[in-house]
């Protein structure tokens, strides 16, 4: 029986979610399977991917072939590149032990590539963020010297009214100091 790696797809639309399974290749692709081999969930950023690495790499052995999406994702995790050197140490290229300290120097490199997009997408985010705000304190400034604006009245009109309110407060102070009314006992 032909067997594939693929991926059956799960999720509602939209927001995909994906199972790693090993299937007869005649089988619809969300139909039977024979062994789950982990998960893939594209929603994040770096995407999720959880695999079972022994049992993957069993099945690479027997002969299963994955598609392209799977050989992408077997690719990504390091079970292609472990699959590779196990062939080099049978063709006797070299050693197990020189097989496991490759792989694993490329599972450090692997990691800290992980790491770092994780830390670029968080640092890009917090920028964004303060950038966002820079630009909102802004525009409430703008609109608090807008209404401040608004509700003062122009300068050259209040030096004027302050004139007129001055002459009609030395009027009335004058008037009732030239009126003097005796006093009625």
């Amino acid at each position: 029986m032909a067997t594939k790696i693929r991926l059956q797809r799960f999720g509602k639309k939209g927001k995909p979610f994906y199972h790693v399974v090993v299937a007869d290749s005649r089988a619809p692709r969300d139909g039977k399977f024979i062994e789950r081999l982990g998960s893939y969930n594209p929603n994040t950023n770096p995407a999720t991917v959880s695999i079972d690495f022994d049992k993957t790499l069993d099945w690479l052995n027997k002969g299963a072939q994955p598609t392209d999406t799977a050989r992408a994702i077997l690719s990504y995790r390091g079970v292609l590149y472990k699959k590779h050197l196990m062939g080099g140490v049978k063709k006797g290229a070299f050693d197990e032990a020189t097989a496991d300290a490759r792989f694993q120097e490329w599972l450090a490199g692997k990691e800290e590539q992980i790491n770092n997009k994780k830390k670029n997408i968080a640092d890009a985010t917090s920028e964004s963020k303060k950038s966002a705000l820079a630009a909102e304190s802004k525009k409430k400034e703008a609109k608090a010297a807008a209404i401040v604006a608004k509700n003062t009245p122009p300068a050259e009109e209040s030096e004027e009214t302050t004139e007129e309110v001055a002459d009609e407060v030395s009027t009335e102070v004058e008037d009732p100091a030239s009126e003097e009314t005796p006093n009625e006992e």
